[in-house]
């Protein structure tokens, strides 16, 4: 479009008036109608390289939009491996901090025994207690980054519907129980 600047155009060009004119004082009236039709040829003459310039502007701007969709598309794609893999670890992951919650829940039982026979103080009862809080609150977050993974992969991969945050919220409902 910005090339055809060089060409020549040809145009269709018309006009129509209707004139009314009424003199009161002698009575006599006038009504003129003229239409005027034709054709209009464009010749362009060098303008100082206008068009050339444009031509290039254009050019540049196309490859300025192949390049942002390149861009856009590897970084759907970055953002789709990141979730997935997200998703993945994250399975792996809570499956490892659920055994060790059963373990250091074990393990703080175990020294509450202990306590009881008098083979364990009260300070180690409160390390156990502390280090399975702190189990139960990794798994919490490696829950929660599952959930957000998953979410992020769907919604990358355009998958993520109402019922998808209508699931997780009812999820995150039981969890407060």
């Amino acid at each position: 479009k910005a090339d055809a600047g060089n060409y020549p155009t040809l145009d269709a060009v018309g006009s129509l008036t209707d004139n009314y004119a009424s003199n009161s004082v002698i009575g006599i009236r006038s009504d003129l109608r003229s239409l005027i039709v034709g054709v209009q040829l464009n010749i362009p003459l060098y303008q100082g390289g206008g068009i050339s310039s444009r031509v290039r502007e254009a050019v540049a701007g196309q490859e300025r939009a192949r390049q942002d969709l390149e861009n856009a598309r590897r970084t759907v794609a970055q953002q789709t491996r990141e979730a997935f893999l997200g998703v993945t670890s994250g399975l792996g992951q809570i499956k490892a901090l659920r055994q060790a919650v059963g373990s250091t829940t074990l393990q703080l039982e175990s020294t509450k025994l202990g306590q009881e026979v008098g083979v364990r103080t009260a300070v180690d009862v409160l390390n156990a207690e502390q280090q399975l809080a702190a189990a139960q609150r990794d798994l919490a977050q490696a829950v929660y980054n599952t959930i957000l993974s998953q979410l992020k992969l769907k919604a990358a991969v355009g998958k993520l519907a109402e019922a998808d945050l209508a699931d997780i919220n009812g999820l995150l409902k039981e969890d407060a129980k």
